[in-house]
């Protein structure tokens, strides 16, 4: 840039005398012609100061580039701080859980026992029996799953990729859920028949698709349809999962996929985080949003598999 400053200077230096010399300015020393001698006059003037604006703009641009180098340089180092901080914090995550797996499972599976072992080693039970038992067998559970949560949210995840056709993850999730909640809620399966394959572990994004459609059941109404949803571009395929409930409010939103966060009284917080540690493995995203027609909308975007025909 200085040199380009440099030619500017001698350029206008040039350009100026020409217009003097044009306009009748003599230039004379001792009576003698000075006119060449003024015009390398200035040129060397102007050369010198193009030379100077050049430089100190070289290095302004200089500045410039080595902040970026560094500002860039600066969020990789806490990114990475952040990446190792969520390291530790999952590793001893993992420790605390396993502990309270191995510490709380065995008393919780022989109190279950005992407590179904009451409801039917007695022939007709009193109704606080009932109720007591099917109190304790619940409570199991639920704790239960806790761990079971906490376990799935610690451990490392091993994923098992390949190509997987997005039908067969759609099939196998509707089964899964039509199981589980029977008539209590109708799926509709929408979006483009001509979808290309995905590539991941089936069983973990089945996973997330099933959960999502759990926290969709118990988010809507009873009766109202939870949506299954398909459709493709920009090299990769968006899967959503759309319920008839009041949907997340904004300010919830932001929140909703930290670990130990969730606005249900019974919820442990994990479920969300969980699909989204999954999600992220797989090198796709989750989001969620508000239904036009009410409702919430969750959405998984995975990569298409690479050189795959569309399916019929």
């Amino acid at each position: 840039m200085r040199w380009w400053g440099l030619a500017a200077g001698v350029l206008l230096a040039a350009v100026d005398t020409v217009i003097a010399l044009g306009l009748g300015f003599t230039f004379e020393i001792g009576g003698r012609d000075a006119a060449v001698l003024a015009g390398l006059f200035f040129g060397l003037s102007y050369a010198l100061l193009g030379f100077l604006v050049g430089y100190v703009a070289e290095g302004r641009q200089r500045d410039r580039a080595a902040a970026a180098v560094i500002q860039a340089q600066s969020e990789a180092l806490q990114a990475t701080r952040t990446r190792l901080a969520q390291s530790e914090k999952l590793a001893a995550l993992g420790q605390l859980a396993t502990a309270i797996a191995h510490e709380v499972r065995n008393p919780l599976a022989i109190m279950r026992s005992a407590a179904q072992g009451v409801l039917e080693g007695t022939a007709t039970p009193e109704p606080e029996t009932v109720r007591a038992c099917t109190f304790i067998i619940d409570e199991i559970d639920r704790l239960s799953n806790v761990v079971t949560s906490l376990l799935a949210f610690a451990r490392p995840l091993q994923l098992r990729q390949r190509r997987v056709a997005v039908d067969e993850l759609l099939s196998r999730t509707e089964a899964l859920a039509r199981e589980e909640y029977g008539d209590a809620v109708r799926i509709v399966r929408d979006g483009s028949r001509r979808i290309p394959d995905v590539h991941g572990d089936p069983d973990l994004v089945c996973q997330v698709l099933l959960g999502l459609v759990a926290n969709a059941v118990e988010a809507s109404p009873p009766g109202a349809e939870v949506r299954l949803g398909v459709c493709a571009g920009d090299d990769a395929v968006e899967l959503a999962v759309v319920d008839g409930g009041p949907g997340v409010a904004p300010e919830v939103r932001e929140r909703i996929f930290e670990p130990f966060f969730t606005t249900r009284e019974r919820g442990t917080g994990l479920g969300l985080a969980v699909a989204r540690q999954i999600v992220q493995a797989h090198g796709g995203t989750i989001g969620v949003c508000d239904e036009p027609g009410g409702g919430a909308r969750f959405t998984v975007r995975l990569r298409a598999a690479r050189d795959v025909p569309a399916a019929a």
